[in-house]
């Protein structure tokens, strides 16, 4: 008696997709660039005016906090209608602590901006400089959070 052997194929599961897209293509990581150079960039600014006290450096921080706060705002706008409209998403283990960290690092993004709109060396040294530090140092965390939700998750990829 020979016994039949039938193969087991079945389709992988497909990915999560994303809500908010042109295309097919996701919106969120098109815009998460934008406020995280924006951020870097006005920690490296506050470094240089803690440094040499040239106030220019000062505005520089805070019209890059400003434009990294709207950016922020348009990708979170996109990332939490993903979030929201998913619950793929919302199920894979770094969605949570990606979105929730995102929103901290907004709201002390925000905060550093009221704090940046005080005059000179108290707008910088020692809160603004800090601020724009943790800022970052969430952004860094979130970031990596961020790609293993594409790269390992595979959320937005198309099959």
């Amino acid at each position: 008696m020979q016994v039949e052997r039938r193969a087991a194929y079945s389709e992988p599961p497909q990915p999560p997709s994303s809500t908010a897209s042109i295309a097919g293509h996701p919106i969120h990581p098109m815009l998460v660039p934008f406020p995280i150079a924006f951020f870097a960039a006005a920690l490296v600014t506050d470094i240089a005016y803690w440094r040499t006290a040239d106030l220019q450096y000062s505005n520089f921080s805070s019209w890059l906090i400003a434009g990294g706060l709207v950016m922020g705002a348009l990708a979170a706008l996109a990332g939490l209608t993903d979030f929201i409209a998913n619950s793929r998403i919302r199920a894979q283990r770094p969605a949570w602590p990606h979105a929730l960290g995102n929103i901290v690092a907004m709201l002390l993004a925000l905060v550093n901006a009221f704090v940046h709109g005080r005059d000179g060396w108290t707008g910088v040294v020692p809160w603004g400089l800090a601020l724009s530090a943790a800022v970052v140092l969430i952004l860094l965390v979130t970031g990596w959070l961020g790609g293993a939700l594409v790269y390992r998750h595979r959320v937005g990829v198309q099959p």
